[in-house]
């Protein structure tokens, strides 16, 4: 028997229904879905220092199960010091199983270790139907020890959905577990 993860079954038994009922779909294919998660960081100070790349690629392929890759520049910037060529960052694309699982220990375990935390903001829509969210502390994943990290950061997670409008993403995204701040 294979492996499901959690917000996959619950996916397919309650929110395909859910978000029928609400938006009357006529087929099960109209029903909008999660395609994929991005979770990506910019290291400006990796012009200076190039260690701080392979620090951040280990930290994100650590939270999310996946390995993650080095972001490089497409352009020069001289006031940056910055030449094309050079790593500026580093990302990772979740799909399928390992979507799901990052989901849920975002939801589950990660969000609720910030610190005065009461939702997230749902003014990161972008009218296609994405969701964007950034997270000033690498330190809320309980993947990351504390006492190895060089430096605080921030990361952006952005939800990449088949929604058509923002209210039927937000609408997916709520039921399967995202804690929007309530307006």
């Amino acid at each position: 028997m294979a492996y499901t993860p959690r917000l996959k079954e619950e996916y397919k038994s309650k929110v395909i229904n859910a978000l029928t009922d609400e938006f009357g779909y006529q087929n099960v294919m109209q029903v909008p879905k999660l395609t994929r998660i991005v979770v990506s960081r910019g290291i400006g100070a990796a012009v200076a220092d190039k260690k701080l790349i392979e620090y951040s690629v280990e930290e994100l392929s650590k939270i999310t199960g996946q390995k993650a890759v080095a972001t490089i520049s497409k352009k020069d910037v001289a006031s940056f010091k910055l030449r094309k060529g050079m790593p500026i960052g580093a990302k990772v694309t979740l799909r399928g199983e390992r979507m799901y699982e990052f989901l849920d220990r975002l939801i589950t375990s990660a969000l609720p270790n910030v610190r005065d935390f009461n939702g997230i903001n749902a003014t990161g829509f972008d009218g296609r139907g994405n969701y964007s969210l950034g997270i000033t502390e690498q330190i809320i994943f309980p993947e990351i020890n504390i006492d190895k990290i060089k430096k605080i950061e921030g990361m952006n997670i952005t939800f990449v959905t088949s929604a058509e409008t923002d209210k039927e993403a937000k609408s997916l995204l709520t039921e399967l577990g995202l804690p929007f701040k309530k307006n």
